[in-house]
């Protein structure tokens, strides 16, 4: 299993006021009817799409981003992406800083996560994966084979496969290296010279008032708890999705050399955006 990053400095303490308590009933009750409501319909739509488009998913997709797009407002967050959107053939890589990343990425384009296959059980989260077309892999080099096929098929079906190479979660105001397994993947014949790779850095900008860090979960933190702090809020922050130029994988000598690439453009990303924010700090 992967080993958490975690901090030094524990997690800020969240005091939630009576008000609080009362965002935190309304948002959650408008977020859950948006993404429960949403689901039962995605279900009832693929139960056409599947038998007649296969690994296809021409419909389904477009109900998830309504659900992204929309829980920020429900959660009264400012959303903002820059950047183009890749074409064709490929996979998207990013740094990874909460669970809001899920909706973050889903917003603007349409992705399909690779995640590890602990997360297909977990109650709640791992239905809506399942239901959403989550790719779930093992770490088990016996099936590595297997793997990138599935790989393969689900990229030769159009999807446009997100991973995060960190392999955790952070704080979100760092990117720590990436690791360059699945980066393999895309050197197989049928991949290498078809396939691009495109990074993006997500930066979250915490409430005025609030610690930078606010939005980032990480290491043990626990699910509920940093659930229901975002949806208590009284003032939210927001979040920004940086799309860099995507890379032909053609263009790399091995994976390694790939992975250096993508967490560089990553990195500068997030480093340009928070300097950015050191210069020009928000108003108290």
């Amino acid at each position: 299993m992967t080993p958490l990053w975690d901090s030094e400095i524990p997690p800020d303490p969240v005091e939630i006021t009576a008000t609080g308590w009362l965002r935190a009933l309304v948002r959650g009750l408008v977020l859950g009817g948006l993404v429960f409501g949403c689901l039962a319909l995605l279900l009832v739509v693929r139960l056409v799409e599947r038998p007649l488009c296969g690994l296809r998913r021409p419909v389904t997709p477009y109900i998830t981003q309504f659900v992204c797009r929309n829980a920020f407002r429900v959660l009264g967050m400012r959303f903002r992406s820059t950047g183009d959107l890749m074409t064709g053939m490929g996979a998207v890589v990013s740094n990874h800083a909460s669970w809001l990343d899920i909706f973050a990425l889903n917003a603007r384009k349409r992705i399909y996560f690779v995640s590890k296959a602990e997360v297909a059980g977990w109650p709640g989260i791992g239905w809506l994966a399942r239901a959403t077309g989550t790719v779930f892999i093992e770490r088990d080099r016996k099936r590595a084979r297997e793997q990138t096929e599935l790989f393969e098929a689900r990229l030769r079906a159009g999807h446009k496969l997100l991973f995060f190479p960190e392999g955790t979660s952070t704080d979100g105001l760092r990117v720590l290296p990436f690791k360059t397994t699945l980066f393999a993947a895309f050197f197989t014949d049928a991949l290498r010279d078809r396939m691009q790779v495109q990074p993006v850095t997500l930066v979250y900008t915490a409430p005025d008032g609030q610690p930078e860090r606010y939005y980032g979960w990480w290491g043990e933190m626990a699910f509920g708890p940093h659930l229901l702090a975002t949806l208590a809020a009284r003032r939210q922050g927001s979040v920004e999705v940086i799309y860099h130029a995507p890379v032909r994988v053609a263009e790399f000598a091995d994976r390694k050399a790939l992975a250096r690439h993508c967490e560089a453009a990553v990195r500068s990303g997030l480093d340009v955006a928070l300097s950015a924010r050191d210069d020009h700090p928000a108003r108290p």
